[in-house]
């Protein structure tokens, strides 16, 4: 199988929606150019529901896990963590399809 790395980092003027001042897109594509996962900032996705009143929860920093994910939180700390993340989460996505 041939993938395809894509990244798109970019610096940006902090905002509540990105205090950290990174925009961010990894994405990990398959031979036929789909997104079979990635870590990104580029909208906001909401949290998952759960039984009562909770509040809204709006996150920007995710990780689309699946092809069909809608998005899972990422707690960003450090551009240097979010790389290590990604590209351990890459590894692991290799390593199964060779088996």
């Amino acid at each position: 199988m041939c993938v395809a790395l894509g990244m798109k980092p970019g610096k940006v003027n902090p905002t509540p929606e990105i205090p950290h001042g990174i925009r961010y897109n990894l994405t990990l594509h398959n031979n036929y150019n789909r997104r079979i996962m990635g870590f990104d900032n580029a909208h906001a996705i909401k949290t998952r529901k759960s039984r009562g009143y909770k509040g809204r929860i709006i996150t920007y920093d995710h990780i689309q896990q699946t092809p069909i994910d809608k998005g899972t939180p990422y707690e960003f700390t450090s551009a240097e963590q979010l790389l290590h993340d990604f590209l351990q989460r890459v590894n692991n996505i290799l390593n199964n399809l060779d088996q």
